[in-house]
């Protein structure tokens, strides 16, 4: 696969992501994007469903491509909180493909309900069958989800569908809605912990 093929299915990918995502998000609501990139998830859903966002992201060269994006964003550290925003401030928080690389992952998740009344949540399935033959065949897994060599990953934590469940349950948190895909982007029904290779979870705070 050339350079440029590889920049087309990234691209390709990145819009699934964005679209399932922005069918959870009604019209005109306030959304928070935490670990925003450089803002084309805001872009997307600001221009798709009208919504009024703000970005949170660290680095400084996505914070300037946040702002070529013509996206609102505050530089600072989520894993130091979001002691910035007001109980209630969004409807929606969103963290796209970034917990995994967050330390304090209780705690962003904590800080996400009590910003917003859901949190949009979606990230790279450990388990999926193709890591697994990988770490079977003796080394860490690269794929369209991961697609870091392990040297060079951003990644601090590795989990999987099951154990982000249980971390909900223990936190009390609900899980209102969740999505699997392989990496052809075909939703999976069956054994999403074996055969997904990205999850997308809708989360609410248990009443």
């Amino acid at each position: 696969m050339t350079e440029h093929d590889r920049r087309v299915r990234a691209e390709q990918r990145e819009r699934f992501d964005f679209a399932v995502i922005a069918n959870w998000i009604p019209p005109g609501e306030r959304v928070l994007d935490l670990g925003c990139g450089d803002g084309r998830l805001l872009r997307y859903l600001s221009e798709t469903r009208d919504i009024t966002g703000y970005g949170v992201e660290i680095d400084r060269e996505s914070v300037l491509g946040c702002i070529r994006n013509g996206v609102d964003v505050i530089q600072m550290d989520i894993e130091c909180g979001l002691s910035g925003f007001e109980d209630a401030s969004f409807e929606h928080v969103i963290i796209s493909q970034a917990l995994q690389t967050m330390h304090t992952t209780e705690r962003i998740l904590g800080e996400m309900l009590r910003v917003a009344a859901e949190a949009v949540v979606s990230f790279p399935n450990f388990a999926y069958r193709t890591n697994r033959a990988a770490i079977a065949a003796g080394h860490m897994p690269v794929s369209e989800d991961l697609p870091y060599d392990w040297f060079d990953t951003p990644n601090v934590r590795f989990f999987t569908i099951v154990d982000f469940e249980n971390l909900c349950a223990r936190l009390g948190i609900e899980i209102r809605e969740r999505l699997a895909f392989d990496e052809a982007g075909c939703e999976v029904s069956e054994d999403p912990n074996l055969n997904g290779s990205l999850a997308f979870y809708r989360l609410g705070r248990r009443t």
